[in-house]
């Protein structure tokens, strides 16, 4: 061991150092090399290299570490910003007029950022769109191939519409016949024993027998051989009797049921025949075998029933504005369930006058031929017809049309990349195309696709959109249908707070109009009565008192201060200032619908009727006297019924008017006294 540990130190010592080379030194004198000079060796300490591989990496990390901290740092403290240097100057100079709306678009914008008082969702900052003037939006060439814009031209057409609707085959009404018996007899043979046989004209049936046809036919062969031997004797001037009877006996056998040649044929043979064949009347096919062989039958009694299908009917159901538009005559297209992928064509027949009081539906009739007879009776088909309007108007695609409830909007593009929002009326349609009453010139350029995304921008900039087209129309007043619905909800709280409310009108939270959101909550904050839109705003309204009802009395005051006028430019200056909507309730100025005068037996049947109530509910039922729906007296079908409208006692007739009431009360309890909706 010792031994091993003595010859690694004399190879230790007589090792050259890696980094040092030996140099040559040559004697000027005799050129003898010098000697190599020996490297010390360098100790190196134990653990010194782990320490060098670990600390730079460390070093380096957090440097960068204090690097990115100094630089958020620097961006929050507003040294630098996201945008570059000039970022800071844009953004102090859009701030002033920044405006924060709900993503999700539940109040009107607001001018400081918060949480929405509906939604609760966080307010962000509205993006005007490049240039907005309130109406529109300017779209950037890049933006618009991102959303596939595309804007096609208002065409003005001659409208068509293509209706569908389906029908079913049945027989031709008239081409039926039906085969009965013209006199007392016995059934010997059915000719025709199956349903479904086709005949032709004057086919044999059936064998009838019946002894009443063959007296009948002897008479008729008596008194012809009678006439013709009072004709061979009878005296020159004389009168003869018998053309009276052998008339009369004809005339018998053809009520029985025989044809001329059978009668010919009759008369030929000179004998009487007990059996009668019946023939049939048309070429048609039997639908319907009423009698079996063996059987006897009366006069009149149905035997058979034929139809001609040849041509047959396709009996089609469609909606009354749908029949409004189909003519007599008109060509009718049609594929039948049978025999799909194959045409058949027909003609309009006739058109029903009323409408289906169960299906809502208008029928009409095609006569469709039938020679192949591929045709069955009782299958269904689908109907095309196409149908000229003849109305001549401007047309866009349906898809450039965007529709919420009552409101209908397009985007048109009144410069290069600006659209603009456009209120249309809607006309009928017609395939892909739907017609524009108003809202739209012959040429404009409207948006086909991406439309959606242009709405999208027009809300986030908070512009009028599809959800509120009524902030196009400055200072617009609700419509009809916007100020039933607000007297509907105030008809739903009591006297006293709809007089709160109206006084109020608006909500302090979000804005809005009381009622455009149903009825409107009541909330006591500090004592003083406060009516919100919904009951989301509650919480916020609870949370910060103070603030909104320092708004209110500002809304307040600014409603009831007198307008400026002389800072009116295109008004005029005579017309009254709009005040606060008011609740008007029914006057009974205007003539009332009376109940018809009864007779001593109806007043008694309403008396009785009216016994059954309450003392308290039969004077009330009194001063009412009428149903307001059926304008009927109460009592004359039974108890009046007692049901609660708005929190008020109303009677009605019978159960069926309790529908129509509470759909329209307004309407209705207009009709009634003044005493008796009180």
């Amino acid at each position: 061991m010792a031994i091993d540990q003595a010859l690694e130190k004399q190879a230790l010592e007589d090792q050259t150092p890696e980094d040092q080379t030996p140099e040559p030194d040559t004697a000027s004198d005799g050129g003898e090399t010098r000697r190599p000079q020996q490297c010390r060796q360098e100790k190196i300490a134990p653990g010194q290299g782990w320490i060098k591989l670990i600390l730079r990496p460390l070093l380096f990390l957090a440097a960068g570490v204090l690097l990115i901290v100094a630089l958020g740092a620097a961006q929050k403290i507003g040294w630098i910003s996201a945008g570059g240097g000039g970022g800071r100057q844009l953004a102090s100079s859009g701030d002033e007029n920044v405006r924060y709306i709900c993503p999700m678009m539940c109040t009107p914008p607001q001018t400081e950022p918060g949480r929405c008082p509906v939604c609760a969702m966080e307010l962000v900052p509205a993006n005007s769109g490049g240039g907005s003037d309130g109406l529109s939006i300017q779209v950037d060439p890049a933006a618009r191939r991102v959303a596939n814009i595309r804007t096609v031209a208002v065409k003005a057409v001659s409208l068509t519409r293509k209706i569908r609707t389906i029908g079913e085959l049945s027989y031709d009404e008239g081409t039926l016949k039906t085969i009965a018996a013209y006199v007392d007899g016995r059934l010997d043979r059915l000719y025709a024993d199956y349903t479904g046989v086709v005949v032709e004209n004057s086919d044999r049936l059936a064998l009838l027998y019946s002894p009443k046809l063959y007296s009948s036919q002897v008479e008729l062969l008596v008194a012809k051989r009678a006439r013709r031997q009072n004709r061979s004797t009878m005296v020159p001037g004389g009168t003869y009797s018998g053309r009276d009877l052998y008339d009369s006996a004809l005339e018998r056998l053809i009520e029985f049921g025989m044809t001329a040649s059978q009668i010919e044929k009759l008369e030929e043979a000179g004998e009487a025949n007990s059996r009668i064949y019946l023939c049939a009347p048309i070429n048609g096919t039997v639908i319907e075998k009423l009698a079996v062989e063996g059987q006897y039958v009366k006069t009149g009694q149905p035997i058979y029933r034929l139809a001609d299908l040849s041509t047959i009917w396709l009996m089609l159901e469609m909606f009354p504005e749908d029949a409004a538009s189909i003519r007599y005559g008109q060509k009718v297209e049609a594929e039948v369930q049978s025999l799909p992928g194959r045409k058949f064509s027909g003609r309009v027949a006739f058109i029903d006058p009323t409408v289906d009081c169960k299906t809502r539906t208008v029928g009409v009739r095609v006569i469709m031929p039938n020679e192949d007879g591929l045709l069955r009776i009782g299958d269904y088909a689908k109907a095309t017809i196409d149908a000229n309007l003849g109305i001549h108007t401007l047309v866009v695609p349906r898809n450039a049309v965007l529709m919420a409830g009552r409101n209908s909007v397009i985007y048109v593009e009144t410069d290069p990349g600006r659209f603009e929002i456009r209120r249309v009326v809607l006309g009928p349609s017609s395939g892909d195309t739907i017609a524009i009453l108003e809202g739209v010139k012959e040429g404009e350029q409207v948006a086909c696709s991406g439309n959606f995304l242009i709405d999208s921008q027009m809300q986030l900039a908070g512009n009028p959109s599809l959800i509120d087209p009524m902030k196009a129309i400055a200072g617009s007043e609700p419509d009809e249908a916007e100020s039933a619905e607000l007297i509907a909800a105030f008809s739903k709280l009591s006297a006293d707070d709809r007089a709160l409310a109206q006084s109020q009108r608006i909500c302090p939270v979000t804005k809005l109009l009381l009622g455009s959101m149903g009825a409107p909550p009541k909330v006591d904050v500090n004592g003083t009565a406060v009516f919100i839109c919904c009951e989301g705003c509650r919480e916020s309204l609870l949370e910060e008192p103070h603030k909104y009802l320092a708004e209110l009395a500002e809304l307040s005051a600014a409603a009831d201060s007198p307008r400026d006028v002389s800072r009116t430019d295109d008004t005029h200056t005579d017309i009254p200032p709009i005040g606060a909507m008011q609740m008007l309730e029914p006057q009974l100025e205007f003539p009332q619908m009376q109940a018809p005068p009864a007779n001593a037996d109806e007043v008694k049947a309403i008396e009785e009727a009216l016994a059954k109530l309450s003392p308290a509910d039969r004077d009330l039922a009194k001063r009412q006297k009428v149903c307001p729906v059926t304008d009927m007296p109460l009592g004359s079908m039974g108890a009046p019924i007692k049901m609660s409208v708005n929190g008020r006692p109303v009677f009605i007739c019978c159960e069926g008017c309790r529908g129509p009431l509470l759909a329209e009360p307004v309407k209705h309890l207009a009709k009634l006294p003044r005493e008796a909706v009180r």
